[in-house]
């Protein structure tokens, strides 16, 4: 999908603004919104498999252009919390973070929530939950319905992340199981790892392991509770 500057979205399915009262995520384009999401408070990277990232162009070269844009399985997008709409002059509201699918399948009718971002100016708000809330309808929403009709989402977790694991839960996600040593981290990078040590003669002996939490939520639980469980928590009192 190009969008109205041309850049190259590259996602296997139609990509388009999902929105409520209090969220807006539209397609990330690099040149909307790179620099922007640089001029918010940054996100911990403790947890995730890369980053921190120091400057706008470094998370543009590895994350955007070198994960995200060159896989039709990925896509990222802006979350604008609108309820700061009046503060800032802006429709749309603050620029609060990005969150966004990889792995998608559209032979498989499958993804996963990843590359979830968002500044501590919103965390423990309402914008984590609509915005899963949000990108699970797009997801599991049947396509008369304006959905991608998929029959799985899956969430992956450090197992350190507590918050991650809680907020998964919340929306209807269940406990799959662990990857052990799933992850290589970067060099050089000392938070996030699984605490284990690395074997002798190991060929990455400065870069820890990862773990990693397998969360799970198919079509048939969507339609039995967790879609009524989803826009419950969606619609309580913005924070």
């Amino acid at each position: 999908m190009n969008s109205g500057d041309s850049y190259d979205i590259n996602f296997c399915f139609p990509v388009r603004d999902l929105e409520n009262e209090r969220l807006k995520l539209t397609p990330f384009i690099p040149s909307k919104h790179l620099d922007a999401f640089f001029t918010i408070p940054s996100p911990s990277y403790d947890y995730l498999p890369w980053g921190p990232f120091v400057t706008s162009n470094q998370f543009n070269t590895t994350l955007i252009e070198g994960r995200i844009q060159p896989s039709q399985g990925c896509v990222l997008f802006a979350i604008y919390d609108k309820t700061k709409a009046s503060e800032t002059g802006n429709p749309d509201g603050s620029l609060a973070g990005v969150i966004g699918l990889s792995d998608t399948s559209i032979a498989h009718l499958r993804a996963e929530v990843a590359f979830v971002m968002i500044s501590p100016l919103f965390q423990r708000t309402h914008v984590a939950t609509n915005a899963v809330g949000l990108l699970l309808h797009y997801a599991l929403d049947l396509p008369s319905e304006g959905g991608l009709g998929l029959r799985r989402m899956t969430w992956k977790a450090n197992p350190l992340n507590a918050a991650s694991i809680k907020v998964a839960e919340r929306m209807g996600f269940v406990k799959e199981g662990n990857l052990r040593w799933d992850w290589v981290l970067p060099d050089g990078k000392d938070s996030g790892g699984n605490g284990r040590d690395r074997r002798m003669g190991d060929p990455r002996p400065d870069a820890l392991g990862r773990d990693t939490v397998v969360l799970g939520l198919c079509w048939d639980e969507w339609e039995d509770f967790a879609r009524v469980r989803v826009d419950e928590a969606m619609a309580r009192p913005a924070a």
